[in-house]
């Protein structure tokens, strides 16, 4: 095994974040990059630091996600980025977003335990989307009648969403908040209370 200079580790590992197509972990650095190199994982995340720390104040920004580190531009310039994209982002239906919110939150979920709270039923289409995505899969079944399929969200999930874990998710509001009852009125709408 051959040794390294800090200076080119350095150089190595910046390089490697910017071309990769997917986040990098330090064990596929240190396999898949270094695999030559005589390299210890905590010199590799000491380089990680560096990188982070250098590109503090920047357009891009070196974060990790659950599947490893990526290069990524900072959100406050989303917007004006946008410009470059041709293609439009896709949208999705309000079914498929809280479906995708009580896997998030409730896994692992059966379709049918989805459909209560819901109180509707799940079209396949969703499903079949998310799992497209590679957002949720399959983790097992639950051991009831007809062995439904259990879902849980993937790391796929958490990198798309610039998260490490799923306890960096937004904590959910109590219903009482989301209840407008009496206490207010929608915008253009007259309270009948006086």
């Amino acid at each position: 095994m051959k040794s390294i200079s800090d200076e080119k580790l350095l150089s190595l590992v910046e390089a490697a974040l910017f071309i990769a197509d997917k986040p990098m972990s330090v064990p596929g650095l240190k396999q898949e990059l270094l695999g030559d190199y005589r390299v210890s994982s905590k010199r590799i995340r000491q380089v990680l630091a560096q990188l982070t720390q250098d590109y503090q104040h920047r357009g891009i920004e070196l974060v990790k996600v659950a599947s490893g580190y990526r290069f990524q531009a900072v959100a406050e310039l989303s917007e004006d980025l946008s410009a470059l994209f041709k293609e439009k982002s896709p949208r999705y239906s309000r079914a498929l977003l809280e479906t995708l919110a009580l896997i998030a939150y409730k896994q692992p979920i059966t379709r049918g335990e989805i459909e209560e709270i819901r109180g509707v039923a799940v079209s396949s289409h969703i499903i079949k989307t998310l799992t497209e995505r590679n957002w949720i899969k399959v983790v097992g079944h639950k051991e009831v009648p007809g062995r439904p399929a259990l879902y849980a969200t993937t790391n796929a999930f958490l990198d798309y969403f610039s998260l490490t874990s799923l306890a960096q998710l937004p904590e959910l509001m109590p219903i009482s908040a989301l209840s407008l009852g009496d206490h207010a009125t929608m915008p253009g709408q007259v309270s009948e209370n006086p």
